[in-house]
């Protein structure tokens, strides 16, 4: 299997866990990192909340020595204070340092962040090239297809970037205006890759190893970034890896092994978050755990109602049948 290189930072494998608000936290990530992933990319942060050092922010910027190389990813759309910040943090233990122009989340985009961004490719320049200089660390963009199908603009905006000094370009075969909804286009990650030399990672329908084989073949990106696949399911990474390594597909887990993975999730969310934040942001975890179970949509309103780990751990273990 090819390593990928990004910057000076090799990753021992393609496979990257996409930035997910409110999912890919540091408890999360460590799940992720054990199943194999190659680059874990953190939830995205304010440029400005670390500008006007918001208290809410240092819980985000925090990273466990055991999920390294991790990927944080800056939000903004001031070209100085993102570039400040980028200096302000980069002695933090993150090995790249990525720009989102692709989330489509109104809040953000209505102020010139996030997916915003690829209407303006000016300014997109005027970012990277300045995090770029103000940053010893690599550099990378998170990007769409465009903002709506009557301005794809992926291959502009990825030729922009790898101008002004990206190391690598992540693709979401998207458009903002489609949200998450519809098929991804993999012909534009194709096109994005046809069009600039630094690495492509691909990203969009992704479910299973058998879709992340495909992708990888008819784009011929250099990596595979999995988002909202992976929610409820950090064996994606192992059962890929596998069909790459050894051309073996794995079976799914066991529900042995569903359930010890949910009760660890719930640790780990208990020790970093305490009991009452941890069972709440856990409700959603465990619904996505156990979608498709014999019983789990009556499962889920018992879910919703668990207020402590020991309610949790009690309602899980009925569910797969352990007293």
């Amino acid at each position: 299997m090819t390593k990928l290189r990004i910057g000076n930072v090799e990753l021992e494998n393609p496979l990257v866990l996409a930035p997910m608000a409110g999912v890919t936290d540091l408890p999360f990530r460590l799940l992720c990192k054990e199943q194999g992933v190659g680059l874990i990319c953190m939830e995205m942060v304010s440029a400005k909340a670390i500008y006007y050092k918001n208290k809410n922010t240092e819980s985000l910027l925090e990273i466990h020595p055991g999920e390294t190389p991790v990927s944080l990813q800056l939000f903004g759309s001031d070209a100085d204070i993102m570039s400040e910040m980028a200096k302000k943090i980069e002695e933090r233990p993150f090995s790249i340092l990525d720009i989102n122009m692709g989330c489509p989340v109104p809040k953000v985009v209505n102020n010139g962040e996030g997916s915003a961004l690829m209407k303006n490719p000016k300014l997109v320049k005027e970012i990277v090239s300045k995090m770029s200089k103000a940053t010893y660390k690599p550099v990378t963009v998170k990007i769409r297809k465009g903002f709506d199908e009557e301005h794809v603009n992926a291959v502009e905006i990825a030729k922009i970037a790898e101008d002004a000094g990206a190391a690598a370009v992540a693709v979401h075969g998207r458009t903002r205006e489609q949200y998450y909804s519809g098929k991804a286009d993999w012909e534009i990650i194709a096109k994005v890759k046809d069009a600039v030399s630094i690495p492509v990672i691909g990203n969009g329908d992704v479910t299973d190893s058998d879709s992340a084989m495909k992708m990888m073949k008819e784009t011929r990106c250099d990596g595979v970034m999995i988002g909202r696949a992976v929610q409820g399911n950090p064996w994606i990474f192992r059962e890929i890896l596998s069909q790459i390594n050894e051309g073996i597909v794995l079976p799914r887990p066991t529900l042995e092994e569903m359930r010890n993975t949910i009760i660890r999730h719930a640790a780990l969310l208990l020790e970093y978050k305490g009991e009452y934040t941890a069972i709440r942001e856990m409700r959603k975890h465990v619904s996505w755990y156990t979608t498709g179970l014999p019983n789990s949509a009556k499962f889920r309103k018992h879910v919703n109602e668990m207020e402590t780990m020991e309610e949790l751990i009690d309602t899980v273990n009925k569910l797969f049948c352990i007293e």
